[in-house]
């Protein structure tokens, strides 16, 4: 017996390439800041000092963080006025109908009771995007205070908030790790909701569009 379906415009094409310009940004910027904080003398990327690898990895570092502040404005520009799945106000726990969503969604994943996926994003994913927006901006300041420390404005964001270029340096570092943490989750539930409730999650960041149930079959 077979789900019905209905297909649906879910996110719009701003939504979808900063999607991904975060995850590729995220990605470069994991590999060669862990390559900035320990970078290897004893490969094949090292032959000589003529080729001053950690100055390259410096320069694609400091490129991929311009794109990853990039895809975070566009995403907080998406929250206030992208559609109603892209809208802060539609995957947050601050109204009934999220609260319940939220709740039903931890108990989805617990495989405790299932429940209907939304077109947009469930509440406990919109908190963790929350949650991962404010920590990007922690790496934002931290980062250009670091890049900057000519500059009086993003000296002063980051006196106040780290107190000292190592502090911030050792917060950049630690905040690191919540990205591969978060990138391994995010891609193990996107592809479980699609095996679960085929609605098309993992596809749906490329075309845009997912698929809603319609009818379910009944229990035989």
């Amino acid at each position: 017996m077979a789900y019905e379906f209905e297909k649906r415009r879910a996110f719009g094409a701003l939504y979808r390439i900063t999607h991904w310009v975060f995850a590729a940004s995220c990605l470069l910027l994991t590999i060669t800041g862990y390559y900035i904080y320990e970078p290897w003398f004893t490969t094949m990327l090292e032959k000589g000092t003529a080729d001053f690898t950690v100055a390259n990895m410096r320069f694609l570092h400091f490129l991929a963080g311009y794109f990853f502040t990039g895809a975070v404005i566009c995403r907080f520009y998406l929250w206030f006025f992208g559609n109603r799945q892209e809208r802060i106000t539609d995957a947050l726990p601050v109204t009934k109908r999220n609260l319940g969503n939220f709740w039903g969604a931890i108990l989805n994943y617990l495989y405790i009771r299932f429940h209907t996926p939304r077109l947009g994003h469930n509440a406990l994913a919109g908190t963790t995007y929350l949650l991962t927006f404010l920590i990007s901006m922690v790496m934002i300041v931290s980062g250009f205070y670091m890049l900057f420390p000519e500059s009086a404005t993003w000296q002063v964001w980051g006196t106040n908030l780290f107190a000292s270029q190592a502090t911030s340096r050792f917060v950049h570092f630690i905040l690191m790790y919540y990205y591969i943490f978060f990138a391994m989750v995010h891609i193990y539930i996107a592809v479980w909701n699609d095996v679960m409730f085929g609605e098309g999650l993992v596809s749906a960041i490329i075309s845009g569009s997912k698929f809603l149930h319609v009818k379910r079959p009944k229990a035989d």
